[in-house]
């Protein structure tokens, strides 16, 4: 099958990031990728675009979201970039620390890495790039 190549543009509004994460997903699942790596997927895409348009942009509807994906029989690449100050992935609270247990934030970033094939984040912590190879295939 021929690669699905996405781009967007969205508000900084939760809702919007709805239709962004649907038409990834229809590629994903064309593309003939496993549950357990739909599954993945889907969660590190949400998670990332919720930290984008929340922690990044704060829910500013003046800042963007640009997202753009490939996503091919044998990998799923997926970069989502905001507007906001970035930040230091190495500054940030491990979520599995006693002290943050009960927390009801944190949990996203770990999420991400642990199902996602490989995260890199850059621009200052502006960019992300989530790469998931196909276990499907």
């Amino acid at each position: 099958m021929e690669k699905a190549s996405l781009k967007f543009n969205i508000a900084s509004d939760l809702s919007a990031a709805t239709e962004v994460q649907r038409a990834i997903m229809d590629a994903v699942a064309a593309h003939g990728y496993s549950e357990n790596g739909i599954f993945a997927i889907k969660l590190s895409l949400e998670e990332a675009l919720v930290n984008a348009i929340k922690h990044g942009n704060k829910l500013d509807p003046k800042k963007r979201v640009r997202v753009q994906a490939n996503v091919d029989d044998k990998q799923c690449e997926i970069v989502i970039e905001d507007q906001g100050p970035g930040f230091d992935r190495a500054k940030v609270p491990d979520p599995t620390a006693d002290e943050n247990l009960t927390k009801c934030s944190g949990r996203g970033l770990l999420l991400i890495e642990a199902y996602m094939t490989s995260v890199q984040y850059s621009k200052g912590g502006r960019r992300v790039r989530l790469l998931k190879l196909n276990d499907g295939k």
